[in-house]
């Protein structure tokens, strides 16, 4: 019976990968590069030839996600038996296997979350329980165990890793963290790492097991090996014993976990140790336009130390030219973004096939509210809604509070005062937390809270607290609608091994990527590498933007990412705005309210085109016929009724009555696609209620 030939397929870099099936092989796989593809056929390969027993092998990877796509393409390659699972799951499967047989008991209960642990173990240590710092202390006591380092280790290896805690010293951290391994040990409970050290522990301390361990699997593969940390590779090296059947794959250009423990050292010195090692790079990019891949290769340009990866080369046809663009402030940079997905998706590009992508969660807030704005589905990924954060969610309820309480911002200079003081309760400051973590992303996202209510008080310098509560309340209700299908929102982190047809990497400007408390030289390539990542995601169209400044009329005064020094055509950006480009510096003019000729500077007082206290000239029949209207076509469409026009938009349809189509796309949430879709079924109903 002749063997299926799995090698013809692969390009050659590819086939030599699938073609080295004995000593220790390492793979350097640029984005794109198709790295799952050709191990899983050197796997499929070798298990054909009989070379591998298809039990013998092991093949390790850090997700479930992953490690299901691995044993999809080797079934669909003819090869069943194969164990391809995450490093916990492995450890797990052999920790319940061994644990009796040494200990005589039963392995501990797992416990589904540390941080019921860690908030016992912060109070006893009097150290405060508020969530976000009891998320960083769950994340550090986490590094210190995949990192092998003990409690009475911390202090010393935090320096020197420059380790940070929001407010917390290292010696305190390591109280907790020795608090929390008591805590656990007298409940009789383990964690995830501790299935890592149960492993480790068994195979270390007991050669029966090691040996039983090593005559099951002869033959070793491991995924994303940049992602490694030294208790995974201390794991792996036990698996091996003496012999050196192991290849690995990792691209050092996507480390962008170090603060999880994860040493891109193993991937890079692999050589080193493996004298005799096969080392293959993979180049050839199957994701990406070639203009894509020039603006990858060229973020790696300059990063230093051992990040640089491979030099990519695109296989696929040309596309659209990246775009590089400056905004004068963050919601004309939202508002771009939006209406350029408008146009995307006119032109066939479906929602799910785009992404914006983003440096901190809390960056989500201006695109949600565009996205609501223009009408368009999104889902946020890895994070919860902007409003459905528990820190905005708390935030609101203390507003809400103070305000049935009857405080005001009389007791404040304005309203953004009177919003600041209150949300010290909620973990707001005047400056930021030091480190990131939890910590830092409660503190961002209540900081868009005060920078909100700040919005509110540029608009209407009379504005009481209750307009801030009102604003808030505007902005949750368009932004809550539930979708199943849509635009992804998600931060770099989260897109790490995802891809789009058409990506938007957002907000890169300094102070941001970098963020402003990355300072150490290599603090400073992992935030080059997360740029790296996110424009590796899109295929086909990429838009690189940045603001000027926060919010409309603000002062202008941030610069865009030094990681884009080189990038951009030309060395200078266009600048985005809404009719002729106006020469120098100048800043857009915020909108003016058509009734008083006030600035409008928050979102829904931009929406309506008049401030929220000026008297509305809205025909109430006429909304109620477009709200059934709207009610009949989201039905006809099988979409939430916002997507048709949200009820701000309805709302300035019947206060202004538009007679034509140059009336009625002049409104914000209108579009060219809307006018096109809906403008006539709109004008014949204001037309009908007399308006001409």
């Amino acid at each position: 019976m002749a063997v299926p030939d799995v090698l013809s397929a692969l390009d050659p870099e590819q086939r030599e990968v699938a073609s080295a099936l004995s000593g220790p092989v390492c793979v350097i796989a640029g984005a794109g590069t198709g790295k799952t593809r050709a191990i899983t056929h050197r796997i499929a390969h070798g298990v054909l030839t009989g070379t591998f027993d298809p039990r013998r092998v092991l093949a390790v990877t850090f997700t479930t996600r992953a490690a299901g796509e691995m044993r999809g393409r080797l079934r669909s390659l003819g090869v069943e038996g194969v164990q391809a699972r995450t490093f916990h799951s492995a450890a797990l499967r052999q920790a319940r296997y061994f644990w009796p047989q040494i200990t005589r008991a039963e392995l501990p209960e797992i416990t589904r979350s540390k941080l019921s642990i860690v908030g016992t173990a912060a109070s006893r240590c009097r150290v405060a329980t508020d969530r976000a710092v009891l998320r960083d202390l769950a994340s550090e006591i986490e590094w210190a165990k995949v990192s092998n380092v003990l409690a009475e280790q911390y202090a010393a290896a935090a320096d020197a890793a420059h380790r940070e805690v929001a407010g917390i010293d290292a010696e305190t951290v390591a109280r907790v963290y020795a608090a929390y391994e008591d805590i656990k040990s007298d409940r009789g409970l383990m964690d995830m790492e501790d299935i890592l050290l149960a492993a480790v522990g068994l195979l270390d301390a007991n050669p029966g097991v090691a040996e039983a361990v090593r005559a099951q699997y002869h033959h070793f593969v491991v995924d994303e090996y940049q992602d490694v940390s030294p208790l995974q590779q201390r794991l792996l090296d036990l698996w091996l014993g003496d012999r050196d059947d192991v290849c690995v794959v990792g691209d050092a250009a996507q480390t962008i976990y170090s603060f999880a423990g994860a040493r891109p050292d193993y991937l890079l010195e692999f050589a080193r140790r493996y004298p005799s090692a096969t080392v293959i790079k993979l180049f050839r990019d199957y994701r990406s336009t070639p203009q894509v891949v020039d603006v990858a290769n060229a973020v790696l340009r300059k990063a230093t130390g051992n990040g640089a990866g491979v030099t990519l080369q695109a296989q696929r046809p040309p596309g659209p030219g990246a775009v590089f663009l400056e905004h004068p402030d963050e919601v004309a940079e939202a508002e771009w973004v939006a209406a350029e997905i408008g146009r995307l998706i006119a032109a066939g590009v479906p929602a799910r096939e785009i992404a914006i992508l983003y440096r901190v969660n809390a960056q989500s807030e201006n695109y949600e509210q565009a996205l609501a704005d223009a009408g368009i589905p999104y889902v946020v990924r890895g994070a919860e809604r902007f409003f459905d954060r528990p820190e905005v969610r708390q935030a609101a309820m203390l507003l809400r509070g103070a305000v049935r309480a009857g405080e005001s911002s009389d007791d404040a200079p304005d309203a953004a005062a009177a919003t600041q003081a209150i949300l010290l309760a909620a973990g707001w400051s005047a400056t930021p937390p030091a480190g990131g973590g939890a910590a830092r992303e409660r503190w961002e996202s209540l900081a868009a809270v005060v920078a909100l209510a700040e919005d509110v008080v540029a608009a209407r310098p009379d504005a009481r607290l209750v307009d801030v509560v009102s604003e808030l309340e505007a902005r949750a209700a368009a932004q809550h609608a539930p979708v199943a299908d849509g635009v992804t929102l998600a931060s770099l982190h989260a897109a790490k091994g995802l891809e789009w047809d058409a990506v938007f990497v957002v907000g890169v400007h300094e102070g941001t990527l970098p963020l402003n408390y990355a300072e150490t030289p290599e603090q400073i390539e992992e935030e080059r590498r997360l740029l790296y990542v996110g424009v590796t995601r899109a295929r086909e169209h990429l838009a690189v933007s940045w603001s000027q400044a926060r919010q409309p009329g603000g002062r202008g005064s941030r610069r865009p990412s030094r990681f884009l020094d080189g990038l951009r055509p030309g060395g200078t950006a266009r600048v985005a705005r809404k009719g002729p480009a106006p020469t120098g510096s100048r800043r857009r003019a915020p909108a003016r309210c058509r009734v008083c000729g006030a600035a409008l500077v928050d979102a829904a007082s931009r929406k309506l085109g008049r401030c929220g206290e000026c008297p509305s000239s809205m025909d109430e029949a006429l909304f109620e016929q477009l709200r059934e209207w709207r009610r009949e076509r989201a039905q006809q469409q099988k979409v939430p009724p916002y997507v048709v026009f949200t009820d701000a938009t309805l709302t300035v349809i019947a206060e202004t009555k538009p007679a034509d189509e140059t009336a009625l796309i002049a409104i914000p949430g209108v579009g060219r696609t809307k006018l096109d879709r809906y403008g006539a079924d709109v004008l014949e109903l204001c037309r009908d209620a007399g308006a001409v």
